[in-house]
């Protein structure tokens, strides 16, 4: 057994030197010790280790000078980790944002970029707060139904907490039910694997809904989408030019069990204002006026 252990010593003592051979740099030198020291830290590049099995002729621990970090070598490679780690980290962002599925035209959408008016400080805090306790949300299953006119910032104010919680490395997919029904209605994909997808993100953000088809098949695709949505217990955001009222007293049970649904799962908030999309276009004309006709 002894002569077992001593082969395994042996074994380990061999490895541990060809390891273990310091390198010296410009500056580094030996101390009192025996041991190289680095010129810049002035900390070891070497220790002793004692191998127990292994016995001189004397009968003693063979001990052996073996290499190790002094203090400027531990720091460059947790920088070098630190760098990796980013690395990974940004990947890891761009593969979130390849498959968010956000517009580009809503991709630079933040908070920063939020204008803010009268009628809209409300609509900006809400984003604001849902991003700051979005874990609270995630875990109270809690999404927002953001409702009102056309133009009023509805799916740039989603597209908002979107980018916002995607900065932050949460999964977000934000499409619209006229894309959803377009992929399912194309055949190229399968239809529960699609949706599964959808469900995978920690947020799913759905655009305008109203605008798609009003057939039987299409309002079945869209009840089963948000049902499904229902069943994983993850948040759900939905922007609509829908009012209240047309939602709320919805007679056609097709639609009535979509709106029932949806009020279970999304706090309905209110987008006033006047539209952004004409206030863009006025500026634009203006813009062009003053170019073209001096």
């Amino acid at each position: 057994m002894k002569e077992l252990e001593g082969i395994a010593a042996g074994v380990f003592m061999e490895a541990a030197q060809k390891a273990g051979e310091a390198e010296s740099s410009t500056g580094d030198y030996t101390d009192g010790d025996g041991l190289l020291h680095c010129g810049k830290c002035h900390k070891p590049k070497e220790k002793v280790l004692e191998f127990p099995g292994y016995l001189d002729r004397n009968g003693t621990r063979r001990k052996m000078k073996v290499r190790c970090m002094c203090d400027c070598e531990t720091a460059a490679r947790e920088k070098m980790a630190r760098r990796e780690k980013e690395r990974e980290e940004m990947q890891q962002l761009q593969r979130l944002r390849d498959s968010s599925l956000i517009e580009s035209r809503l991709r630079e959408a933040r908070l920063s970029s939020f204008v803010k008016t009268r009628d809209n400080q409300n609509l900006y805090k809400m984003a604001q707060r849902y991003v700051e306790k979005f874990e609270d949300m995630y875990k109270k299953s809690q999404g927002i139904l953001f409702w009102g006119t056309v133009g009023t910032g509805k799916s740039f104010t989603a597209a908002c907490i979107a980018n916002e919680l995607l900065d932050r490395r949460i999964p977000v997919i934000m499409t619209s039910f006229v894309k959803i029904l377009q992929n399912i209605q194309g055949g190229s994909v399968d239809e529960a694997q699609y949706i599964a997808q959808l469900n995978r993100a920690k947020l799913l953000i759905i655009d305008d809904l109203g605008t798609e088809r009003n057939t039987d098949y299409a309002l079945e695709k869209v009840y089963n989408v948000i049902d499904s949505r229902y069943l994983s217990g993850k948040p759900l955001i939905l922007t609509t030019n829908l009012t209240l009222t047309e939602m709320q007293e919805a007679q056609d049970t097709r639609f009535k069990r979509i709106y029932d649904r949806i009020f279970e799962m999304c706090y309905p908030f209110r987008v006033y204002g006047d539209s952004w999309r004409m206030g863009q276009a006025a500026q634009r004309f203006e813009d062009m006026r003053s170019i073209l006709e001096g």
